[in-house]
């Protein structure tokens, strides 16, 4: 394999020498076009429907570039799209569901993407609990499958993203504290490493790899198929939800209510998505959420009386099965959270205490400067409270994430009309936003979900201190070249 060195200060010139050869960026078409494929492999380049179609993202903020995009049908075509790019110094990016964000994708100029939406397969075993799936597949592919059969899957908020890609970065969601993380259940993977070789990873095959992929899967190979252990459905798959509406002058009151939650009293069956967004019909600052509880009604309603209590505006108040709840719920957000070719500049903070003080002094800011800049209305703040008893019964030493004992995921999500002059206001206040929830999180430094993360975090702050030596170390074994390095990338 060509090294990393002998590339890195080449490509993005006119040409690049790659063992005594000269490849042009315009043989990037003829290097896959006349390379044999399978019958159903799609090599497309930039103008072209299919193009679009294999390249289009949800966020198109600091967004790679691409060449051409290799859609391949099979694993060995993924090998060989992998071959193909790093013997010749060609930088690619392998992508499911194109929902990951951060803005290193951007340091991948006239790449080659590998579009892995082919590999849609999902196969459920109903007597085994057993789910295997393509790399490709999105969440919401997974819903109905998952519950027909009897069982339940760790999802996050959006049905949107990809499933493997949420698992690689550990795969956070409302019900870590009764199934904890979607990496928990990951049993196994078909993965093509940085040579092109295609291996089963799991514990008992190339265990070391199996540890660093959950948690910082992205730097480490292409992953083509999962298989997963489903869980049996908790109350016949129904969960009661509440949709509510805070206006500001109740929002210290239920920030105090969030407080209440802190020191381990957050009720494992109970989770809490809270939105500080703009009303522009009264042209103020509000809060939505929407509480979920993962259990009986009778029970749901007695948890979420302190929030009756406040008496805010309830959207709806309804028990969902399984398989519906991510896209009705939040008033239907889920629709418009997950439009593609959007700008979404995200800062993330993962916090393991409840600061009343600080959702209100934020909180206070944030309507003040949505007032003073009408660009920015579109823009939130996620406050998500997820219990993680499940997920803190896995000992942190068994896979590489190190942020188990999160109980908040905050993510201040910037949006603007396009207008390249807001980015670095943008950047402004979404640092500082950044810095005052970190300071009040518990950690003795930022700590950053790798699914969320900005791109400018410190490595620790990303992968952890403790972890960080050995998936270094792990990395110069599977990855010495360094192929895998737009997505957050461990480097030394």
């Amino acid at each position: 394999m060509v090294s990393h060195l002998q590339c890195i200060l080449s490509w993005g010139l006119l040409f690049l020498s790659v063992e005594a050869r000269v490849v042009r960026r315009s043989d990037v078409r003829s290097l896959f076009t006349n390379s044999a494929w399978s019958p159903n492999t799609t090599i497309t380049f930039p103008g072209s429907d299919g193009f679009v179609d294999a390249t289009e993202r949800w966020s198109v903020f600091k967004e790679p570039t691409y060449a051409a995009a290799v859609s391949p049908a099979t694993e060995k075509d993924v090998a060989q799209a992998v071959k193909i790019a790093t013997s010749n110094c060609i930088p690619f990016l392998a992508t499911g569901a194109r929902h990951g964000y951060t803005t290193t994708f951007s340091n991948l100029k006239n790449g080659v993407a590998i579009d892995l939406s082919q590999f849609n397969s999902i196969k459920v075993d109903k007597s085994t609990g057993i789910m295997t799936i393509g790399g490709g597949v999105r969440l919401d592919e997974i819903y109905d499958p998952v519950f027909e059969a009897g069982y339940e899957f760790q999802i996050g908020t959006a049905s949107c993203p990809g499933v493997v890609g949420l698992t690689l970065g550990a795969g956070v969601g409302p019900w870590a504290g009764v199934h904890g993380l979607l990496l928990d259940a990951l049993l196994s993977m078909r993965v093509v490493t940085a040579n092109g070789s295609a291996i089963t990873v799991s514990q008992s095959s190339h265990p070391d790899l199996f540890w660093a992929m959950r948690g910082a899967g992205a730097n480490f190979g292409v992953v083509v198929s999962a298989t997963y252990q489903l869980q049996p459905q908790t109350n016949n798959g129904q969960i009661l939800v509440a949709d509510i509406l805070v206006p500001a002058a109740k929002a210290p009151a239920y920030f105090n209510l969030l407080q209440s939650y802190d020191g381990g009293r957050l009720p494992q069956h109970l989770s809490i998505s809270s939105f500080m967004s703009w009303n522009a019909t009264i042209n103020d600052l509000q809060i939505t959420a929407s509480w979920a509880y993962l259990g009986p009604e009778d029970e749901g309603l007695k948890e979420f009386q302190p929030l009756f209590d406040l008496d805010p505006i309830i959207g709806a108040l309804k028990v969902y099965p399984y398989n519906k709840v991510i896209q009705t719920v939040a008033f239907g957000a889920d629709a418009y959270i997950c439009q593609d070719g959007g700008i979404h500049d995200i800062y993330t903070v993962n916090a393991r205490n409840i600061s009343a003080q600080t959702y209100q002094a934020v909180f206070r800011d944030v309507s003040t400067f949505f007032a003073q800049n009408p660009a920015f209305q579109a823009s939130s703040i996620q406050v998500a409270i997820f219990p993680n008893n499940a997920a803190l019964a896995v000992p942190s030493a068994s896979t590489a994430y190190p942020w188990r004992d999160t109980i908040v995921y905050v993510d201040i999500e910037l949006g603007w009309g396009g207008d390249s002059s807001l980015e670095k206001l943008a950047a402004q206040v979404g640092v500082k936003w950044r810095k005052q929830f970190a300071a009040t999180s518990g950690y003795p430094q930022l700590a950053a979900y790798v699914n969320s993360a900005h791109g400018d975090e410190k490595l620790e702050s990303i992968y952890g201190a403790d972890k960080l030596p050995r998936l270094l170390a792990l990395k110069k074994i599977w990855d010495p070249s360094n192929v895998f390095r737009f997505n957050n990338p461990i480097h030394s």
